[in-house]
């Protein structure tokens, strides 16, 4: 099990009891205004996890985690299962201002599993800082490093024209960062696309490519050195997960390389690095929630590695907030934020969050900062 360490907090001898009466696992599908296609999979409609807590004085703190099957495992009825069979009956009756001895616990009581388990500590984190008037970055991090987050948006359809129409209607929307979804295409098409979207967009405008572990070891040789003068900022997740020896090959290639599907704990972090990696993309459901995020991003900053923290395709306004907590406590941010509530047909919060001068800002209410509208959380219910 990777070391953790927990958020930090005042002492609960400091603060009322907060016992918890009730946990709800709750499975919702919201839908995505134009279906997804990354390697391996096409993502039609987003089918997530929300925790829901409820202390015994009436407070309630949420979570949430997207399913992702190809990333780490996480089915929908897998998350409602380990949540409403595991860890829930593991919480009741607990004091939630507990959490930082309770995180490990359940760790400890059901291994793997980490959507479910950065489900749980979101609501945990949520339902204490609403109690307590506290904001959640105020818990996890000493002060934050920022205040707003610049988000970067993902480039995927078929036809190079249509990936820069999208482009130039969202640079007017306030987006200046781009991710191509590459690996889903003949490797001549994607190579023509790259170089067109650049051309577009011109040379100052960020940009990056991300093949969600879909090339093989030629195909992305070819690629890098068929697009480099693109100057893409970094091209993400190449080769599988586990082909660290392919990775140190491309490393030689002298194009920065980032890691997304292979980071599930700390020594993750540490043999990508070693490999080559310039950097890794930080996902709360994938390394388990806050408390290993923040340890991983402070590895980072000792080993010299770009950081790109990312929701997955599609979260709501729950879990984007919880990326931008995250975002504004890491110590760098240097290859972006990718925030996915973006991509969703209907959110379910009372005010989802919103693009500003270019930029996300940190949310200023208390806990994560939204409000959840959970009229809409019954309307998108999986049955």
């Amino acid at each position: 099990m990777p070391e953790r360490s927990p958020a930090k907090t005042t002492n609960s001898a400091a603060h009322s009891p907060l016992p918890i009466r009730r946990v709800d696992a709750i499975p919702v599908a919201l839908p995505l205004k134009s279906p997804m296609k990354m390697s391996g999979i096409t993502i039609a409609k987003a089918e997530n996890l929300l925790v829901r807590i409820e202390a015994a004085n009436g407070s309630v703190g949420w979570g949430e985690a997207a399913s992702a099957p190809t990333m780490t495992g996480d089915t929908l009825g897998g998350l409602v299962a380990a949540v409403r069979d595991h860890l829930a009956p593991a919480l009741i009756g607990q004091d939630a201002h507990n959490h930082p001895t309770l995180i490990p616990a359940l760790h400890r009581a059901l291994v793997g599993n980490p959507g479910a388990h950065s489900a749980i500590e979101m609501a945990l984190l949520d339902l204490t800082c609403r109690a307590d008037g506290r904001r959640l970055i105020d818990v996890v991090a000493a002060k934050p490093k920022r205040l707003t987050v610049r988000p970067m948006w993902l480039l995927g359809n078929a036809t190079p024209d249509q990936d820069i129409a999208e482009a130039h209607a969202k640079q007017r929307e306030g987006f200046h960062f781009f991710k191509l979804k590459i690996g889903v295409k003949p490797l001549a098409d994607e190579i023509a696309s790259t170089l067109a979207v650049r051309d577009a967009l011109g040379p100052r405008v960020p940009l990056c490519a991300d093949a969600n572990g879909g090339l093989t070891l030629a195909n992305a040789k070819r690629y890098i050195k068929r697009t480099r003068k693109a100057g893409l900022a970094f091209v993400e997740q190449p080769l599988p997960h586990d082909d660290l020896a392919g990775l140190k090959i491309l490393a030689r290639l002298r194009v920065p390389l980032g890691i997304d599907e292979g980071i599930h704990a700390l020594a993750d972090v540490t043999s990508n690095a070693r490999a080559g990696a310039a950097g890794v993309s930080l996902k709360l459901i994938k390394l388990g929630g806050f408390s290993t995020a923040c340890a991983a991003a402070r590895l980072c900053q000792r080993l010299r590695l770009k950081v790109n923290v990312a929701a997955k395709i599609a979260e709501s306004s729950v879990a984007t907030a919880a990326a931008v907590h995250l975002a504004c406590a890491v110590p760098n941010i240097d290859w972006g934020v990718s925030l996915t509530h973006f991509y969703l047909a209907e959110d379910i919060v009372r005010r989802p969050l919103t693009i500003h001068d270019h930029a996300v800002g940190l949310p200023t209410g208390t806990g994560l900062g939204v409000e959840v509208d959970e009229a809409a959380v019954a309307r998108f219910r999986v049955k």
